[in-house]
Order: C-alpha cells, then sequence, then structure tokens
C-alpha cells in the first residue's frame, strides 16, 4: 500500500478503490474453486468414486475415456471447467490405483474433459460473446466448437500416449 500508494501520491480513497476492485475478482475465483472442491468432497464421501472404480472392473472401457467423459459432463451440466476438473479429478482419482494408469496421462484426460463445449452457462462464454460482440450462435458455432475440438484433440492425443506409455 505505501510503495504502490501513498509513496506514489495516490489517496487513501484511490488505494481503497483499488484493494476492493482487486478483492472482487479475487474472490470470486475463490469461491469457484472453493465451490468445486467442496462439490468434489461430497461426491467423494457420499462413495461415489469407490462406485465408479467398482464399475471399471466389470466394464473394458479405457480409464482415461471414463475420466474424459465424466470431466465432460461435468463441464457441460455446471458450466465451470474448474469446478469440472476439481471434481472429476477427485472421482477418477482412484481409478489410478484400481487401473494402474498413468497419472500424468489421467491428468491430461480430466483437463481435457473439462474444457469441452463452452455453452450458456458458462461464464466465459459470455465474456467471449461480449468481448467480440457476437450473437449466441455465433459463439456456439465459434468458441464452443473451438472448445470441442480442443477437448477431443487432448483425448485423442491422451489415448495415443497411453498406447506407448
Amino acid at each position: 500500500m505505501f510503495t504502490f500508494g501513498l509513496n506514489r501520491g495516490r489517496s487513501m480513497d484511490q488505494i481503497n478503490d483499488t484493494l476492493v476492485s482487486s478483492i472482487k475478482i479475487i474472490a470470486m475465483m475463490l469461491l469457484i474453486i472453493g465451490g468445486g472442491g467442496a462439490f468434489k468432497q461430497v461426491l467423494v464421501d457420499s462413495g461415489v468414486d469407490k462406485y465408479i472404480a467398482s464399475m471399471m472392473h466389470e466394464t473394458n472401457v479405457s480409464p482415461l475415456l471414463m475420466a474424459w467423459s465424466i470431466a465432460a459432463v461435468l463441464r457441460i451440466a455446471l458450466g465451470s471447467a474448474t469446478v469440472a476438473a476439481i471434481t472429476a479429478g477427485g472421482i477418477a482419482a482412484p481409478l489410478i490405483a484400481t487401473t494402474g494408469v498413468s497419472p500424468e496421462l489421467m491428468v491430461i484426460a480430466v483437463g481435457s474433459g473439462s474444457v469441452i463445449f463452452s455453452h450458456v452457462n458458462d461464464p466465459g462464454f459470455w465474456l467471449f460473446k461480449e468481448y467480440f460482440n457476437l450473437t449466441i450462435g455465433e459463439t456456439i458455432k465459434s468458441w464452443s466448437m473451438l472448445e470441442t475440438i480442443i477437448s477431443v484433440c487432448g483425448l485423442i492425443g491422451c489415448l495415443l500416449l497411453g498406447m506407448v506409455v
């Protein structure tokens, strides 16, 4: 506060305004991350992660594809890539121990799934729409499709890496 405020001749009101605007942004990010972590913990505490891990023994689905799918469904349902990644990571973590899949590949799978198809329930969708003055349809055709392509390419790359790692 002294170096970038009072020392530069700014009044306490100006410093206060700067702090308030900065804290608003940081507080929102912390709430989103905290909410995602809480949601993940509710699912973990309820046993969903163990249930999914036990289901993996009965199916031939790749754990990487399963983790990607969980993250993708959460992303589309909830809108937040951060919440989807945190929650899917918590659900998919037991799959590493039960299937022996590479943790690094699991991170890629979850990360790729968490960025799929941004739409109207995602704050980033609205930011992109407003910054570029697009309609909702134009935003879906550009931003949402771009994120879907990135997600699917990430999954394909992850599965290809899984064949050699």
